[in-house]
């Protein structure tokens, strides 16, 4: 069974940029129920469907496989109301870990949060200075949750 255990943080400083590669991240959510999701992701010339289900705070079980990027973007297409998100993802090494930092677009512009994969739920790790809350236990911040919900609508409805 594939686990991917991950822990989420906001990012308080755009200082992660320094030497980080960054791809520009399309995701559009066939189906979003209350602790799975499958979803169709574009990374540049890659692209890949994914089920995700939540079995803890910080573990899902996660299945993704590489699919054609034609076919990726037939399935973006089934539906113009599918929720999505688009952002951009730097890809940051700190400390011999490496961080992902999504900036995201759209209707959740302003919202920027690193995400780290770690081999096991007690590993320990340093927090880069860039770094804020930790946001893990929050599902609002799950990319699923602001595809539905996104981040700039949460003062109209908290």
């Amino acid at each position: 069974m594939p686990l991917e255990i991950e822990r989420k943080f906001l990012v308080t400083s755009y200082t992660y940029r320094d030497n980080a590669q960054s791809s520009q991240i399309m995701q559009v959510y066939l189906s979003v129920r209350d602790k799975m999701a499958i979803r169709v992701r574009i990374d540049g010339m890659q692209a890949s469907l994914a089920i995700k289900s939540k079995l803890s705070e910080r573990v899902n079980r996660e299945y993704e496989y590489s699919i054609p990027l034609d076919e990726a973007r037939s399935l973006m297409n089934l539906d113009n109301q599918l929720p999505f998100i688009s952002k951009t993802r730097y890809m940051v090494e700190n400390e011999g870990h490496t961080w992902e930092v999504d900036e995201f677009h759209a209707d959740n512009v302003g919202l920027i949060i690193a995400e780290i994969e770690l081999d096991d739920e007690n590993e320990t790790f340093k927090i880069p200075p860039w770094l804020g809350e930790e946001v893990t236990s929050d599902y609002r911040y799950l990319n699923s949750n602001l595809a539905v919900i996104p981040y700039t609508k949460w003062k109209n409805i908290i």
